[in-house]
């Protein structure tokens, strides 16, 4: 792809002040392909390329940014996905990595869309600070966690679509099969996994749903089989990786899972609880204006860490005295259900950053 900002400088015309030169790289990652961007401290462009998406594509493209000068930092689009294996890398060289979001929608609309000005748009927000989170190193037990969650997460989303579909059918199944299941001698799933089904007669409405049933329930069967083989390699590595979020009252493998794959294997990029309630969406929003002095719920950040909070929240206000006492004494002062869940997610999020760490110190010096 030719490049859009000019060729890149010469080794032969590579001076002195080039070498003392401080680069600030900017990467548009994609699947087979990255594009890389460089400036100088001012902003200038200094050159842009395309690289491999592979582990001698990376060699190349460090290389490429060094010619320029002095890698201070590279800003990276997507490092939890198609950057994921270009930040290992940057990092293992020492290389600053700065996660990158994509450029909002109005300067897309003024500047356009493509590969180099997505590069140097990267690159201009880790130079001026915009852009300044730290990727997850995805190298220890919370990347082993977070793979294992996501065959867990998709049995789940399986399952509940085939479940769904079971319901459906039944409920529009002929009567006198509705009637043959709604006796409870046993789980309804386990009912219709044993329906007889004559393969000569699926003409008739009557065996073509006995056998439609049948086969959902034997997927339903087989994905809780696998949603309980994952729970067996999921428990002990969560208890082992934190035994601390695990104790933390309403947190169970689940719980414990979502979070740390929010937190990530390096949770000091998270510099305070107020940064990883920021990350969980739980941070309270400015809302007032004229005399109204109050905040709301943030709908940004992790929704499934902010799920996780709110499945604490649950399970302290129906087991925990004292957030029912707190839950009472707030609704006496005029709070409604979901400002005193946002207070309750805050204050979690506390519990939650401190177990984190202890943890991680843990985990560090074992």
């Amino acid at each position: 792809m030719p490049t859009l900002f000019g060729a890149s400088e010469r080794d032969d015309g590579f001076s002195m002040a080039a070498k003392k030169r401080q680069v600030t790289g900017g990467v548009d990652t994609h699947g087979k392909t990255h594009h890389a961007a460089a400036i100088d401290g001012a902003g200038r462009v200094l050159g842009d390329q395309e690289f491999p998406a592979s582990a001698s594509g990376y060699r190349q493209l460090l290389a490429w940014l060094r010619r320029f000068g002095q890698v201070i930092k590279v800003g990276v689009e997507g490092t939890g996905t198609y950057g994921a294996g270009l930040a290992r890398h940057l990092t293992a060289q020492s290389v600053m990595v700065v996660e990158v979001d994509r450029p909002d929608r109005r300067a897309r609309r003024a500047k356009g869309k493509s590969d180099p000005l997505d590069a140097l748009a990267a690159a201009r927000a880790a130079l001026s600070g915009q852009a300044s989170g730290t990727p997850k190193t995805r190298t220890g037990p919370v990347e082993a966690i977070r793979a294992l969650r996501v065959a867990r997460r998709g049995a789940m989303k399986a399952r509940t679509a085939a479940l769904n579909q079971l319901h459906g059918l039944l409920a529009s199944a002929p009567e006198s099969l509705r009637h043959d299941l709604s006796h409870p001698q046993a789980p309804l799933v386990d009912r219709c996994a044993a329906l007889p089904v004559d393969e000569t007669r699926l003409t008739d409405p009557v065996e073509a749903t006995k056998a439609a049933l049948a086969a959902i329930a034997a997927r339903i069967q087989a994905l809780t089989a696998e949603i309980t083989h994952a729970d067996r390699r999921l428990r002990p590595a969560v208890a082992r990786t934190a035994p601390h979020l695990n104790a933390v009252h309403g947190v169970g493998t689940d719980v414990a899972g979502q979070l740390l794959t929010t937190a990530g294997d390096n949770p000091d990029r998270l510099r305070s609880e107020a940064a990883l309630a920021h990350l969980c969406g739980a941070a309270p929003i400015p809302a007032s204006s004229g005399r109204t002095d109050r905040h709301r719920l943030n709908r940004g950040g992790d929704r499934a860490a902010n799920s996780a909070l709110h499945t604490i929240a649950l399970v302290r206000m129906r087991h925990d005295p004292r957030t029912r006492a707190y839950v009472d004494k707030r609704t006496k002062q005029g709070l409604n259900k979901k400002e005193i869940m946002r207070c309750l997610k805050r204050y979690i999020v506390r519990e939650i950053h401190t177990a984190l760490l202890a943890d991680f110190t843990t985990l560090n010096t074992a």
